[in-house]
């Protein structure tokens, strides 16, 4: 029970499978728990197919339907510290977080930091496949996010971390507001502001070679919107005192979610 690598789906099919068995194949020993939103392509049933390959190695929370980034993430958080993980990673189910990497993200946290980023915009990190407005969409809302939050982290909306669990159990995940693209951000702001150690690891950034992009303008919205609000709670009232979580959850703490309809083991 050490380390847990959380994947939320939504219609992965074609890529559920192989991302499985990358993780599942690295040196390190990772967990998979798929948050899965009710995808009607079956990711879900492919998941389950899985679970006598890798027992007690792959978990698999369904939701009632697409709730968003966001949520899947912090019902993937809690369930992970309602089971005593003392390192949990986020990523990508479509590749272009490359998994083995996941092993450096690890090791930088076992080394010190409290949050590994999985940066594409520090030295030796790249981004391949991609469109022009897309890196410049990206490139743009780094830059937009440092020069309103002041945060130093040059790729704060970045989806591909390793948290020690301190740094989970210290955040009041109830107090996180966003759910789509402003929820990376907020995340690592929170981690920041709560004085955690974090630390930026170069990575290639691949474009997704099946399935469909989830970005769309809504998200973008939330992002530009919710990095103001950020600063402006920074800035009149006491975000830190927000989003510190007085009351830890301990190993002990019943896990409960009313958007589960089924775990499975």
């Amino acid at each position: 029970m050490d380390k847990l690598v959380i994947i939320p789906t939504y219609n992965e099919k074609d890529n559920i499978r192989s991302i499985i068995s990358a993780v599942m194949d690295l040196p390190d020993g990772f967990h998979v728990l798929i948050i899965d939103d009710g995808s009607p392509d079956g990711t879900a049933a492919i998941v389950q197919s899985l679970f006598s390959t890798y027992p007690d190695r792959l978990f698999l929370e369904q939701r009632t339907g697409k709730l968003g980034l966001g949520t899947a993430y912090i019902h993937g958080f809690r369930w992970a510290l309602s089971k005593g993980y003392k390192y949990i990673c986020e990523m990508d189910a479509d590749f272009s977080h490359n998994p083995k990497d996941l092993s450096r993200l690890y090791a930088a946290c076992k080394n010190g930091a409290d949050v590994a980023i999985g940066s594409r915009y520090v030295k030796g990190g790249a981004v391949e496949n991609w469109p022009t407005n897309r890196i410049m969409l990206s490139k743009g809302a780094s830059l937009y996010t440092r020069l309103i939050t002041w945060m130093p982290i040059n790729d704060p909306t970045a989806g591909f971390v390793c948290y020690r669990r301190e740094v989970l159990d210290a955040i009041n995940l109830s107090a996180i507001e966003f759910s789509g693209y402003a929820f990376q951000i907020e995340m690592k702001f929170a981690a920041w502001k709560l004085g955690f150690k974090i630390e930026e690891v170069p990575i290639t950034f691949k474009d997704r070679t099946f399935g469909d992009s989830k970005m769309n303008k809504g998200i973008v919205k939330e992002g530009i919107l919710g990095v103001l609000q950020l600063r402006w709670h920074s800035l009149f009232k006491s975000y830190r005192n927000k989003v510190k979580n007085t009351a830890y959850i301990t190993n002990t703490s019943p896990f409960h979610d009313k958007e589960v309809i089924l775990e499975s083991k």
